[in-house]
């Protein structure tokens, strides 16, 4: 790695993982929020309930974004079109995550939380991270 790859290099990353950090931290608001407006998120998928608490919704947008970000990496390395493949496959996956909240059995309210749960997590990574790696 040339000296010049290296400095290119940290900005990348330190952009790319503000981006991860600002997505978890994106989940966590609207769990405050039903957490200060008391709703119950419970849910039952398959006959198994849990508590979504805060230690689960911050590890699962923290790995989700990593994942997306490891991703991004991976893209780029094969691909010269890798932000525009990248966002394509990102936005079908923010799609296809809301299918959780809509199938679980649980409270109008808490579905609502938990859908704005996964819109604040790709609201925030995918132009994150997008400008993160600016072609």
């Amino acid at each position: 790695m040339t000296t010049q790859e290296t400095t290119t290099a940290a900005p990348v990353r330190r952009r790319a993982a503000l981006a991860v950090a600002g997505a978890t931290v994106a989940a966590a608001v609207p769990w405050a929020v039903a957490r200060i407006a008391d709703v119950d998120l419970e849910v039952t998928t398959a006959d198994v309930t849990m508590d979504v608490g805060l230690a689960l919704v911050l590890a699962a947008a923290l790995a989700t974004s990593l994942a997306g970000w490891g991703l991004l990496a991976w893209l780029g390395q094969r691909s010269g079109d890798a932000r525009r493949v990248w966002t394509g496959i990102a936005l079908a996956v923010l799609v296809l995550s809301l299918s959780g909240p809509l199938i679980t059995e649980a409270g109008t309210d808490a579905k609502v939380y938990l859908a704005l749960m996964h819109l604040g997590v790709g609201a925030v990574l995918i132009p994150g991270l997008r400008a993160a790696v600016r072609e």
